[in-house]
């Protein structure tokens, strides 16, 4: 599989600083959005050295500075190895904000996607999302670690009373919050022209999601579908900071094939 991605990140309307980072590695397939936790407390430290020491782990190796002991054998080993540097930043942002009085408190959300031949392996903590779109459907893959999405999951409030409170942003697991951390994992086999988008809660409290289906495909260009996507949820309000990642997934023949008609529109 072949990847055409692009991301874009906007401080939105209401927010004095832009917590969210996020990092798009082409060739090897990675995806990361993260948003940081509690505002004055450095949140846009800690997001940005989550996507920094995860991406340097799966891309430079761990240098033998850490061991997984805690290896799942449903998954396979490229998912267990992105739990771990899910891990390793967890650590990393937690020593640091134990020793600073400046950092005391940082945390950050995150969620990872990884593909690999024509796999997908995902990592995330907190409420970044990780959505699939395959055809005219569009499917949230990661689940939220909220207050709220655990009431909606034990029953206790609908999705439609959630949207009627304040306390979405309430979230239960974050990288730094502790030492350890229980990471989420998942993975799936991708599709020809499926499209992966990575997103922090600016994005998807902003904008329904037929609204981003309908964007993601009325547009191929990922660097313009996340503007666009941004824009919306400025439109909206823009509450909060806003991250969006794109990537439209290709086998070698179409990605060479629509890559030559772009080519030959710009001539």
């Amino acid at each position: 599989m072949l990847l055409d991605v692009g991301g874009k990140t906007d401080i939105g309307l209401r927010r004095a600083k832009n917590e969210d980072s996020f990092c798009v590695e082409g060739n090897s397939g990675l995806l990361v959005v993260a948003d940081g936790v509690g505002g004055g407390a450095s949140g846009d430290v800690a997001s940005k050295m989550a996507v920094e020491l995860v991406r340097d782990y799966l891309l430079n190796g761990d240098k033998g500075s850490a061991v997984n002991t805690d290896y799942r054998e449903e998954f396979s080993f490229t998912t267990n190895k992105l739990a771990m540097a899910v891990k390793v930043a967890n650590k990393a942002i937690h020593n640091a904000s134990v020793k600073s009085d400046k950092l005391n408190g940082m945390a950050t959300t995150i969620v990872v996607g990884l593909v690999h031949d024509d796999r997908l392996s995902i990592a995330h903590t907190g409420d970044s999302r990780l959505y699939l779109i395959r055809g005219e459907m569009i499917e949230q893959l990661t689940d939220d670690h909220s207050l709220i999405a655990e009431q909606i999951r034990k029953g206790m409030m609908t999705p439609e009373e959630a949207k009627e409170v304040g306390m979405r942003n309430v979230i239960t697991r974050s990288l730094g919050y502790s030492g350890e951390v229980e990471v989420e994992l998942g993975e799936l086999t991708l599709y020809d022209r499926d499209v992966l988008l990575l997103c922090s809660d600016g994005l998807y409290t902003m904008v329904p999601d037929n609204t981003i289906l309908r964007t993601i495909k009325s547009l191929k260009n990922p660097d313009e579908a996340c503007s666009r996507l941004v824009e919306f949820a400025n439109k909206k309000g823009g509450r909060d900071n806003i991250t969006v990642v794109v990537a439209y997934i290709y086998k070698k023949r179409w990605f060479s094939f629509l890559s030559n008609i772009f080519k030959m529109r710009r001539r």
